[in-house]
C-alpha cells in the first residue's frame, strides 16, 4: 500500500477551541489586521517590514526575537509597520530535509503532525500574548489556514505554489493581505493572473465543503527574483523592474496595487548580507518616482538572532536551520536605518 492513514486530525475549529484567543488578542488582531489594510489600500503612508527567520524552529528563540523587534518597534512605529514572520511551513524543491514546525516541532525529533499543529497554534498566540503582534506565515498548505485564521496578520503564497488553482481560490476567501510570489520562472504574467484570482469571487471544495468567496482586494505582488534556465539567479527588485510592475498593473486594472521586495531568496541568491545594499536600493527607487513610491508598500527581510544558518542539529541559540538569516546587530541597524530614510 503506497499511502498509510495513521490518525485522523483534529478540524481546524477543535484546535481553536482548546487554544482561544482572549479578548484582549482578539482586540488585538481587529486593530492590526485595519493599520496593515490601511497601507494596502493607501489610507496610511507607513512603510511594511515583514521580517524574521527562514524558518520558526523553537518557540524560545523566536519568541525571544520578536520581542526585541516589539521593543525596538516603538522607537519606529510611526513610520514603520513591523509584521514578524513565523513561518511554520518549509516548502522542500525535492521533497526532503527539514518541513518546517509544523512536520517537525522538535527539529532534532522524528515528524509528528499533531504536536506541530498544536505547536503552531500555541506559537503564534504567544506571540499576539507577548509582544502585541499579529504574525505572517507562509500558505504551503491552504487545507491548514484555518487553524490560524483568527492570529495571522499577514499570509505569503510561495513561488512553487502561485499557480496552483487552490492557493489561488483560498487566497480569494481570506480577509487579511495576501502577499502572491512571481514563480521561479520570474514570469509577471503568472504572478498577476494569481492575483487577478484572488481579488475574484470563487465557489470551490474546501476541507470537504463547498464554499464560496467574495474576493480579496488586499491580494498583492511579492517580487522575490527568479532563476533561469542555467540555475542563475536573476534579481527583479531594481528600478526598471518596479516600473515595469506598475505599467502591468495599470494594464491588468488591479485593485490597490502594491508590491512588497523580498529582498534575500533569488533577489540577493541567498547572500543574507545583500539584504542591506537591496534595501537601501529599493528605498532610493521609491524617492525617484511617486508611483513606485505608491506602489512599494514593503520589504521582506530574512533576520534572526545570529548571523548565517546552522544544520538541523545545530546548537547555536537564535541561528537558522534553514537559509542564512541577518543577525540581531545588524538587523536593529537596518531598521533604524530604513525609518531614517523614509
Amino acid at each position: 500500500m503506497a499511502m498509510n492513514f495513521i490518525r485522523k486530525l483534529p478540524v481546524p475549529e477543535e484546535i481553536k477551541k482548546q487554544f482561544p484567543p482572549s479578548e484582549k488578542v482578539k482586540e488585538i488582531k481587529r486593530q492590526r489586521d485595519k493599520e496593515i489594510a490601511d497601507v494596502f489600500t493607501g489610507k496610511s503612508d507607513r512603510f511594511i517590514l515583514i521580517i524574521g527567520p527562514c524558518s520558526a524552529d523553537k518557540p524560545e528563540p523566536v519568541l525571544d526575537y520578536i520581542g526585541r523587534l516589539a521593543k525596538l518597534n516603538d522607537r519606529v512605529k510611526d513610520k514603520l509597520l513591523i509584521i514578524p514572520r513565523i513561518y511554520t511551513n518549509k516548502p522542500r524543491t525535492t521533497g526532503e530535509g527539514y518541513k518546517g514546525m509544523i512536520h517537525q516541532p522538535d527539529p532534532k525529533r522524528g515528524e509528528d503532525m499533531l504536536e506541530g499543529l498544536i505547536e503552531v497554534r500555541k506559537l503564534h498566540l504567544d506571540a499576539v500574548i507577548q509582544t502585541g503582534f499579529t504574525c505572517a506565515d507562509e500558505m504551503l498548505y491552504p487545507e491548514n489556514d484555518r487553524y490560524l485564521s483568527d492570529l495571522l496578520g499577514y499570509v505569503a503564497v510561495g513561488a512553487r505554489s502561485v499557480e496552483d488553482q487552490q492557493h489561488r481560490l483560498t487566497a480569494s476567501g481570506l480577509d487579511i493581505p495576501v502577499g502572491m510570489k512571481n514563480p521561479t520562472s520570474g514570469t509577471l504574467s503568472v504572478m498577476l493572473n494569481s492575483i487577478k484570482a484572488a481579488q475574484s469571487a470563487h465557489t470551490f471544495i474546501y476541507r470537504g465543503w463547498e464554499v464560496t468567496t467574495s474576493g480579496n482586494p488586499l491580494a498583492h505582488a511579492i517580487l522575490r527574483g527568479a532563476v533561469n534556465k542555467h540555475d542563475q539567479t536573476l534579481p527583479n527588485y531594481h528600478y526598471e523592474d518596479l516600473s515595469l510592475l506598475y505599467e502591468l498593473y495599470c494594464e491588468k486594472g488591479l485593485k490597490n496595487p502594491a508590491v512588497i521586495v523580498d529582498a534575500n531568496h533569488s533577489n540577493s541568491g541567498k547572500k543574507y548580507l545583500e539584504q542591506i545594499r537591496i534595501t537601501k536600493e529599493v528605498l532610493h527607487a521609491r524617492r525617484h518616482s511617486s508611483d513606485i513610491c505608491r506602489m512599494v508598500k514593503g520589504l521582506m527581510i530574512e533576520s534572526y538572532i545570529e548571523d548565517g544558518n546552522q544544520g538541523v542539529d545545530g546548537t547555536v541559540y537564535g541561528k537558522s536551520i534553514t537559509d542564512p538569516c541577518l543577525g540581531w546587530e545588524k538587523t536593529e541597524q537596518l531598521i533604524l536605518g530604513i525609518a531614517d530614510a523614509l
